[in-house]
């Protein structure tokens, strides 16, 4: 399962005790922030987008929306999102519990500006009822971020 692949990223990092299990599902923004008992803009959604023949993650405040132009202006083609499937072979999470750790290595990365509005967010961790609360700068460390973006709306 790929929960347990983000289970062994944290173990080598020493903080796998921190990733929180629940008992019911935390698949979207709306479950996530109820199981976690905290408003949406927290839950650090990780998206996945084609750009030419690989994929790359943007990771949002659980409030936002890509916003085209943006995002155009950003990477130089227009937002195309992954098929569940594509998103399962290329960054090995299933859509639910997707998230930028225990991810191949051809996958980049990129924060979006969203996120910096808050001192904590609750990524997932690889599994439908998992996240894990990280600073700002922990999770740009973690999940090996290429950069801040831009691409997003809706949440100022």
């Amino acid at each position: 399962m790929a929960i347990e692949l983000v289970r062994d990223y944290f173990k080598e990092l020493g903080i796998a005790y921190k990733i929180l299990e629940f008992e019911t599902s935390s698949a979207t923004v709306e479950l996530a922030a109820q199981a976690l008992n905290v408003e949406p803009g927290r839950i650090a959604k990780t998206l996945s987008f084609k750009i030419e023949d690989h994929c790359i993650l943007v990771v949002a405040a659980g409030d936002a929306k890509i916003d085209n132009p943006k995002f155009k202006a950003t990477f130089g083609v227009k937002a195309k999102m992954l098929t569940p499937e594509e998103v399962l072979e290329q960054v090995g999470h299933a859509v639910g519990g997707v998230c930028p750790f225990g991810i191949p290595e051809n996958v980049s990365v990129f924060l979006d500006e969203s996120l910096k509005r808050f001192e904590t967010v609750f990524p997932a961790c690889g599994s439908s009822n998992s996240a894990i609360e990280l600073t700002i700068e922990e999770l740009y460390t973690y999940a090996n971020g290429q950069g801040w973006i831009d691409v997003s709306k809706g949440w100022e």
